[in-house]
């Protein structure tokens, strides 16, 4: 029995983009996310160990637009997007960008800095916790990274692997908002006596 070879191509290709549209479906932000946290929310708190041992809060970086970055050391799209996170964070980071990668897998604190150090990490990278995971709508797919502006408030969300361009015009997006009334004016107060 003959079969038509370009039939067979056209069922690949069929079997081929189900799976493709079915795994990006999966990769979609959960309902968790969408019913509690908006591009306008306040980003949750959080207070983690770093690498070196120290505890970092989110909200210490307030008045900085961050990129909150979830990953694992298994994750393989992870490892195509940390080399430009580290460009951007020498790009971005003198105009008050911060990149924060929080570790979502089982690795010991020991591997995760291994792979943070052979990947050229130059942004803090903390040992995550599920429970932080669940106030981010429970982290369905890795890589997943939120961008939060200067005001400490949610401006995109980035789920899965997309391109560098699209990355950086969200960091940009979130470089172009302005900090709390509050943390301006404490800002003007520092910075009026010095220019008089």
């Amino acid at each position: 029995m003959n079969r038509n070879p370009l039939a067979l191509v056209v069922v690949a290709f069929v079997i081929a983009l189900g799976i493709y549209v079915g795994y990006h479906k999966a990769r979609r932000p959960s309902s968790a996310f969408a019913s509690h946290l908006t591009q306008s929310s306040v980003a949750p708190d959080f207070s983690l160990e770093s690498l070196d041992g120290k505890t970092m809060r989110l909200s210490d970086l307030r008045g900085k637009a961050v990129l909150l970055n979830f990953w694992a050391t298994w994750c393989g799209p992870c490892k195509i997007e940390m080399p430009w996170f580290v460009e951007l964070q020498n790009q971005y980071g003198p105009q008050g960008f911060q990149i924060v990668g929080v570790a979502m897998d089982d690795a010991s604190k020991e591997d995760i800095g291994k792979f943070a150090k052979d990947m050229g990490v130059n942004y803090p990278i903390l040992i995550g916790k599920e429970s932080i995971g669940d106030e981010y709508g429970g982290v369905p797919g890795l890589p997943e990274s939120f961008l939060i502006g200067r005001d400490g408030k949610i401006v995109d969300k980035i789920v899965g692997l997309h391109g560098k361009a699209e990355i950086e015009d969200a960091v940009k997006k979130a470089l172009n908002t302005h900090p709390a009334s509050n943390q301006a004016s404490t800002y003007r107060q520092e910075i009026v006596p010095a220019q008089r």
